[in-house]
């Protein structure tokens, strides 16, 4: 039923506040591991049910190259939130764009090569775009976004996904440092800093 919830609540904000010149955008916002693709993927086929177009796109596609936010001298969880993404470019070419019309082009990173290949996008003004990533409502970007879900799921099952899905971080303890450097202290800050159950419209209890 949540997501049938939900989409009920979003269907009810885009009747609303719906815009012939631009698309509807949706943000889904949770930490690692709260679910944000599964959702992301239920949710657009919902809306498809619905007869409207809907397209996703997932913020971990389009972040940086490795040495802008490895090894750049700030500590680890500096790094993943202020660094792993170019929040200045997201937010004009992505954000400011969708607002203008619906063409947007995005670098897409190429993890075998470590480059990013630009890709152009052109969405119907009457689409709606799913946007799943986390931090997602930090300050440069959520004034842009239509309609803000926020995945809110524990910590405890949170980390047994990532520590059970993320192998590429070495073994179980490797894996378990690297969260608490980068990943988690970066997490505490964001929802110190920003309060993101606190500023979504609609909060999905991911559990």
């Amino acid at each position: 039923m949540a997501i049938e919830q939900v989409t009920e609540a979003l269907l009810s904000r885009y009747q609303k506040e719906f815009s012939e010149n631009r698309c509807f955008i949706v943000g889904i916002d949770g930490l690692g591991g709260a679910g944000k693709t599964t959702v992301a993927k239920e949710l657009q086929h919902a809306l498809q049910l619905s007869n409207h177009e809907a397209f996703t796109l997932h913020l971990d596609d389009i972040i940086v190259e490795k040495d802008k936010r490895y090894g750049t001298g700030h500590e680890e969880w500096f790094e993943y939130y202020f660094l792993q993404w170019d929040i200045g470019l997201i937010e004009t070419e992505l954000f400011r764009k969708l607002h203008a019309s619906g063409s947007i082009t995005l670098p897409f990173y190429h993890s075998p090569t470590d480059t990013l290949i630009r890709k152009p996008f052109h969405l119907a003004p009457s689409s709606i775009i799913l946007i799943e990533g986390v931090f997602l409502q930090r300050k440069e970007w959520r004034r842009y976004v239509d309609f803000m879900i926020y995945i809110d799921c524990s910590h405890e099952l949170r980390a047994e996904r990532v520590l059970h899905r993320d192998l590429y971080l070495g073994d179980e303890q490797e894996r378990l440092d690297k969260y608490k450097r980068r990943y988690w202290l970066a997490e505490d800050y964001y929802v110190d800093q920003v309060d993101p159950i606190g500023s979504a419209d609609y909060i999905y209890r991911g559990n």
